[in-house]
């Protein structure tokens, strides 16, 4: 139950117009408060204070209003009932589904096959999978892609190195047989992922090298049988790669691993689309689509569709994959979530989506993030100043939690660990305006105290811990409140608000951080409230173990939402 939009929902229709419902900043004044009376009284010629004082009666009035009070120039406080609270925090968890819900693609990960993943892929895809989760709660049709990089000069770059590794292996040879069997020719995963960065350096001190990976990547795309046997041996090599460290983040496993590749095979679609409305142009060898316009005050450089050599480019296959989408989904919005330094790329793709009339401009949004820094404020490298990867932040961040779990003296399983390791880099990650870069400190973010994953899920294991000494209980009906127990449940159910909020404004900080603002009055209530002491009664025991089991299904539900796995103890 979205409790703010309720009330003020209600105000409205028993006040006859729209009221601006605020919370105050000190809760003794009430839970809720309204300028309406400010703002309509010069229409109606009075003075604010007296048509507060007339409108009054009308409010209490309200099945759900325990008291209600004009204050200073005239605002008017109001106090829900605790009877009120109580019921409606009973199904504080559920989401209503949204009045419209929509067709939704999503576009993160990009990860490049051949090519270990970095810690440029951690915030598309620890952020991409909560935003595919709340959109995926409020009733969306979500669909998800990894639109991989399985079809560009990488590919060419790889094959290439393999040549010059393996010269005599049959798919660099003219008799290649296609139908032939290739299975003995494997290729080990760790040496695999050295592949690119080995074949990329060779390629900037060796021309001829590089030329030769240009031409084996227009092959390629051509049919070549020799290259196209050997990228099918590393292909799954690589996702298979790929799909370990998606599941050592916990990411909802994405609905499709789409790339250039399959793009690729609607090159001629798109292209006659183009041509028919004459928007490729010859440009050096090349072709191009200009996207530049009149207004434009800002550089608006062409997007190439080929490349002098014939062969399809990275910008040309995002317009196919565009196609595809709309061709076998027909999404309401298509969302792209990628390095902020990717902007200019999509708003060139979008303008051509616009000039063939495939999607509206406001059906397609790109969602640019910040990046992940060092002490030093720059982006995060290793100490040898290379890219960090990513399986290599994960392991860092596990090693740091579990130098925490020995510093407190406890024994936890690996499992255990590698759960709060997970709930300290994600929840660090979420819990940033994912616009904005930030420094990253992994000893930092595995504290047991403060805005962290780990106290959070301390605060949950609380919760579970109590539930389980308790046994069973029934939920009372009728209850008087403490000032923390109110405090709490009030916050249980602005739920549902924050998560419509967090979605419609793409701000995946807004969940986290309200799952520990969350934690925080659970904690106050655990401490100001006791639950399993002997001298507290059975009625006041029940109503506490009941806030308990609403605070923790709340909490729960946020857990997953964040992709985050609650450990049986801490």
């Amino acid at each position: 139950m979205n409790l703010y939009k309720y009330i003020s929902d209600e105000l409205n229709k028993k006040l006859g117009f729209n009221a601006k419902l605020e919370t105050p900043r000190n809760r003794e004044f009430g839970d809720f408060s309204t300028n309406a009376a400010m703002v309509m009284a010069k229409s109606m010629g009075k003075n604010p204070r007296d048509l507060a004082n007339e409108i009054l009666p009308k409010i209490k009035e309200l099945d759900f209003v325990s008291s209600a009070s004009v204050a200073g120039p005239g605002f008017i406080n109001i106090t829900v009932k605790d009877d009120f609270l109580w019921n409606a925090t009973k199904t504080a968890a559920t989401i209503t589904p949204a009045e419209k819900p929509l067709i939704i693609d999503m576009d993160y990960g990009a990860y490049n096959v051949a090519k270990s993943l970095h810690i440029g892929h951690m915030r598309t895809s620890i952020v991409g999978d909560v935003l595919y989760r709340l959109g995926r709660a409020l009733g969306h049709k979500m669909i998800s892609y990894n639109h991989i990089g399985d079809w560009g000069r990488p590919m060419g770059l790889v094959i290439a190195w393999i040549e010059k590794l393996h010269p005599d292996w049959p798919f660099f040879q003219d008799n290649f047989d296609p139908k032939g069997d290739y299975s003995k020719y494997t290729i080990d995963p760790h040496e695999l992922d050295t592949y690119y960065p080995k074949s990329s350096s060779y390629a900037k001190e060796n021309d001829e090298f590089m030329l030769h990976a240009q031409v084996i990547t227009a092959e390629l795309q051509h049919g070549h049988p020799g290259y196209t046997a050997l990228y099918n041996i590393f292909l799954p090599i690589a996702l298979a790669s790929m799909d370990r460290t998606i599941k050592s983040l916990n990411i909802v496993p994405f609905d499709n691993d789409l790339g250039e590749r399959n793009a690729a095979k609607y090159t001629k679609s798109v292209e006659e689309m183009l041509r028919e409305k004459n928007l490729l142009e010859q440009s050096d060898g090349a072709e191009v689509v200009v996207v530049k316009r009149k207004d434009d005050n800002k550089p608006m450089p062409p997007v190439m569709f080929y490349n002098s050599r014939g062969a399809v480019t990275y910008d040309a296959t995002d317009i196919m994959a565009l196609y595809y989408r709309k061709k076998t989904d027909n999404p309401d919005k298509v969302i792209y979530l990628t390095d902020k330094r990717q902007s200019l790329h999509f708003e060139q793709l979008f303008r051509v989506a616009e000039l063939l009339n495939m999607f509206p401009a406001d059906a397609l949004e790109h969602i640019g993030y910040g990046t992940l820094n060092g002490a030093d404020n720059k982006p995060f490298k290793t100490r040898d100043g290379n890219v960090a990867e990513l399986n290599d932040i994960i392991e860092m961040v596990q090693s740091a939690a579990r130098d925490r779990v020995t510093e407190s003296g406890k024994e936890l399983d690996q499992e255990t660990i590698d759960s709060i390791a997970l709930a300290a880099l994600k929840f660090n990650d979420l819990s940033h305006d994912l616009r904005a870069d930030y420094i990253f400190e992994p000893s930092q973010i595995t504290s047991f105290e403060g805005r962290t994953g780990p106290y959070i899920l301390y605060t949950a294991v609380r919760l579970k811990s109590i539930l389980k000494r308790a046994g069973e209980f029934n939920i009372p009906t009728n209850v008087t409140l403490e000032p923390d127990e109110r405090n709490l449940l009030m916050a249980l159910l602005d739920f549902e608000r924050i998560i419509y909020t967090a979605f419609d404004n793409r701000a995946t900080d807004l969940v986290a951080n309200y799952t520990y603002d969350l934690c925080q009055l659970i904690n106050t209530f655990y401490h100001n409230c006791p639950i399993l002491r002997d001298d507290i009664t059975p009625d006041v025991r029940a109503t506490r173990l009941s806030v308990v089991k609403m605070s923790l299904n709340v909490l729960e539900r946020l857990l997953d939402i964040m992709g985050l796995k609650i450990p049986n103890e801490m």
